[in-house]
């Protein structure tokens, strides 16, 4: 009897299903990984489940080892670490990562894991996959020691570039949200907190991260003349309006954008990207992003009802 593998499909927007389907064999240069967690954002995978990425877009987001296509029915996801069952004797029994849906047996190419740090408990590593987006926004619009930094957009992606801002000599760094609840977490990640009507101005650079236009407004506005705006919204099918007429142009501001699909710095690879986020994971302060944990059967529950926290963690049987 062929061995067998549990899956979460999306099979419509706000409607998924665990399947079952068989698992290939694993062969020469091959590793079969047992999951032991992944990880759903409120980000990218929200979109994904309200059937809100534009059909131009569909290439674009495609996850690495996704099956199907968007809108659905496509089993999506890449926040993944588990046990190497099966593979090159050098990786056998090691924790690794992996851009992987959510699934509890997969096999893919060894190159594509990456093995986990001994400092760096598993339950946290599935934050890799977003700490690599916040090591790119970083390589993409660097701070300097002592800048005055805000990030508009206490999501996951916003809180772990508050995080990473936090270890720059002398920065001040503000993390700025609408919702006040995020001042708990802001204190955990050890930077200070405000609404949009308290943000501080002058800032040397803010990184966006809210996904509203709204967002995007208020970081031009808090930016200090020749101030940088790193952009790494994904707005999915919603329009922005971004209002240049203000202070655009007197201040000579700039807009960069920032995507995690291109790495930021030249001569880093993505394989380097990524081993140098799950080692800042051995930060025990990211383990503020993680709100809730579900196991791998309430998965087609979140998918229609919407996510409970920053990042719900899923346990794997």
């Amino acid at each position: 009897m062929l061995p067998t593998a549990r899956a979460f499909w999306l099979v419509s927007p706000g409607h998924g299903e665990i399947r079952t389907g068989y698992l290939p064999g694993c062969g020469p240069g091959e590793v079969q990984v047992r999951t032991l967690y992944s990880a759903l954002s409120r980000g990218t995978e929200s979109l994904v489940h309200r059937g809100g990425v534009p059909e131009s877009q569909y290439a674009l987001m495609r996850a690495p080892f996704q099956q199907g296509d968007l809108p659905g029915p496509v089993k999506y996801g890449y926040l993944n670490v588990g046990v190497v069952e099966n593979g090159p004797p050098e990786l056998m029994d090691a924790t690794v990562f992996c851009l992987y849906p959510h699934q509890d047996r997969y096999v893919v190419p060894a190159a594509a894991v990456t093995p986990v740090p001994d400092g760096v408990p598993a339950a946290r590593a599935v934050l890799a996959g977003t700490v690599e987006t916040a090591v790119n926004a970083l390589w993409d619009v660097p701070p300097l020691l002592g800048d005055r930094a805000s990030v508009v957009g206490a999501g996951m992606v916003g809180c772990c570039v508050a995080r990473l801002l936090a270890a720059v000599p002398g920065a001040d760094v503000e993390l700025v949200d609408v919702d006040p609840a995020r001042a708990a977490v802001a204190e955990r990640l050890g930077v200070a907190f405000a609404t949009p009507e308290q943000a501080r101005e002058g800032r040397d650079v803010v990184y966006h991260a809210s996904a509203t236009g709204e967002g995007l407004a208020c970081s031009l506005e808090l930016l200090a003349p020749e101030g940088r705006v790193a952009e790494l919204s994904w707005y999915g099918d919603r329009p922005v309006t971004v209002p240049l007429g203000e202070y655009f142009h007197s201040r000579r501001l700039t807009v960069r954008a920032s995507q995690v699909g291109t790495v930021g710095r030249p001569g880093r690879t993505h394989a380097d990207r990524i081993a140098l986020a799950l080692d800042l994971l051995a930060d025990p302060a990211f383990d503020a992003l993680i709100g809730a944990e579900r196991p791998f059967d309430d998965l087609p529950a979140l998918a229609a009802d919407g996510l409970p926290a920053l990042c719900t963690r899923i346990a794997y049987p």
